[in-house]
């Protein structure tokens, strides 16, 4: 038997963000449920309710809901309308392919003043005589019935003809009635005639032979229907590979190498250092927090997201003095583990080379950074003072002043008296 629990009603308001105090639509079709309840009590803001394909059997639990307008509750086993006096809102109601026998009953809905809207198709009530005038008649209110609009006309005639009407349908409501009690004594007959066990040739059977439409028939077929959903859920889980069992230590306590996540992986000896370096190639954007690791003298287990890696040390280890580092840039996570046992070994001291080779090498690197500027070796300090002084010692000549001699005029020179004397 399937409930109206409040896991399902949340599930089912997603759209109002899981808040059922403030529903105003929910749909509930199709889950097999065969009992109204709670729902008066948690959702009494409702306005449109939606019940069809269940398994449910009577209206109840509704009159609280002062605000719902349509009710949908097709495909169901209701025989009987009832227990909607409360619903003052109410301007639809759907009762489609149910199992109403009782015409009579829908006299319990003149209450309901705003209803318009009446579906009664696919019910035994429908093929009585007269049903349609019985129900325009009896609903004054409606504008609707069956989806076929109701006139003037209409109403004036049921009203003129509901006297004859309702003795006839009186009548083969009381036989409806008979055969309801035979449909019901048969299906109680048929249920204590059918093994407890039933193989897959009976299944066969069942589904190939011919039924009664009663409310009894609908919830074997559901019932059945559910039985074989299981099953076949059954099979695939048990079709399902079985996971393989990790096995993390020997019968004598020894551990075994695993590597159930597949992560690469180094493992070195520091001789240096004394110590043991494991560096797992964590992916680079993994949290930190789905990593666990635990350092035991004999082994080392890390757990990546659930699954296990462990490797055995071959000397025992500092349990305590151990460390695991992650980077930031690769992801990879090193651990490093000092052993219990040995020294700790100095580095090989460099050697040291002749200090005379590194002037040289300096001396050799200081020709070569000026030789693009001067050729050959100069000398590195330069006194801007001296530059007089080194032009002069290049030039000597330029500085002696030549004594001035008058020049004799040759022999045959003749002076003018016209000409101007030279200065």
């Amino acid at each position: 038997m399937v409930l109206i629990t409040e896991e399902l009603v949340r599930k089912r308001s997603e759209h109002n963000e899981c808040v059922i105090s403030t529903l105003e639509e929910l749909t509930l079709h199709q889950e097999d449920i065969e009992k109204i309840e709670h729902l008066q009590n948690w959702c009494r803001d409702l306005k449109i309710l939606l019940l069809q394909s269940n398994l449910i059997s009577k209206i109840e639990n509704l009159n609280k809901m002062k605000y719902l307008e349509y009710l949908n509750l097709a495909l169901n086993n209701i025989e009987l309308i009832e227990n909607l006096e409360g619903c003052e809102s109410l301007q639809k109601l759907d009762l489609t392919l149910n199992f109403v026998g009782e015409l009579q009953s829908v006299e319990r809905l003149k209450a309901n003043h705003h209803l318009e809207q009446l579906y009664l198709s696919g019910n035994p009530c429908t093929d009585y005589e007269g049903y349609r005038e019985f129900v325009i008649a009896t609903l004054p209110q409606l504008k609707t019935l069956d989806g076929v609009e109701i006139e003037r006309s209409d109403r004036i005639k049921a009203l003129q003809a509901f006297g004859s009407i309702k003795a006839t349908m009186i009548a083969d409501q009381i036989a409806y009635r008979k055969q309801r009690a035979k449909q019901k004594e048969a299906s109680a007959q048929k249920i204590i005639n059918t093994p407890s066990s039933s193989n897959g040739e009976d299944e066969t059977n069942y589904w190939s032979e011919i039924s009664d439409n009663t409310p009894e028939t609908r919830v074997e077929l559901a019932n059945r229907s559910r039985r074989s959903r299981d099953k076949g859920r059954g099979s695939e889980e048990n079709d399902k590979p079985t996971k393989r069992q990790i096995i993390l230590f020997k019968e004598d306590g020894r551990p075994n190498n695993v590597n159930e996540a597949k992560i690469p992986f180094t493992f070195e000896e520091d001789d240096e250092k004394n110590c043991y370096v494991l560096t797992l190639r964590i992916y680079k954007h993994l949290d930190t927090a789905l990593l666990d690791v635990d350092v035991q003298p004999c082994y080392v287990t890390v757990r990546i997201k659930g699954k296990v890696f462990q490797i055995a040390l071959g000397e025992e280890v500092v349990a305590t003095q151990s460390s695991a580092q992650r980077s930031q840039t690769t992801g990879h996570l090193v651990i490093t583990m000092p052993k219990m046992k040995g020294e700790i070994k100095a580095k090989p001291a460099q050697p040291n080379y002749p200090s005379h080779k590194g002037e040289n090498i300096s001396t050799k690197n200081a020709i070569s950074k000026r030789q693009y500027l001067e050729i050959g070796g100069e000398d590195n300090e330069m006194d801007f003072s001296k530059i007089v002084e080194s032009n002069r010692s290049k030039h000597p000549l330029a500085e002696k002043k030549l004594p001035l001699r008058e020049k004799k005029p040759p022999e045959d020179f003749q002076d003018d008296p016209t000409v101007p004397p030279l200065e």
